[in-house]
């Protein structure tokens, strides 16, 4: 079974708390958001560390493609904070392209 949202190993399966999706962990590499309806949580200071104590939620609100691939622009609705996240293969691309 997983976990109530991000807190854990870094990369194990969570609970949505916007939308309540079970959300499976990611291969090769940290899951950070739903791959449903993109939010996030703010809880990491570096990539799959959990140690921001701000734990807010955080919303996608923008997207870019670059080098990479695509990625989505996280806000914290409680700081401010703002992050850059690589979208994932299984991350719902209608949802991403409804930011804009």
């Amino acid at each position: 079974m997983g976990r109530k949202n991000f807190y854990g190993s870094g990369n194990d399966s969570f609970t949505c708390e916007v939308c309540d999706n079970f959300v499976d962990k990611l291969n090769g590499g940290f899951r950070n958001h739903c791959n449903l309806c993109l939010y996030s949580k703010h809880v990491d200071i570096i990539s799959g560390d959990r140690r921001e104590s701000c734990a807010g939620i955080m919303k996608a609100t923008d997207y870019k493609n670059h080098r990479k691939g695509w990625s989505i622009l996280h806000v914290c609705q409680n700081c401010g904070f703002k992050k850059w996240n690589i979208l994932a293969m299984d991350d719902d691309f209608e949802e991403m392209l409804k930011l804009k």
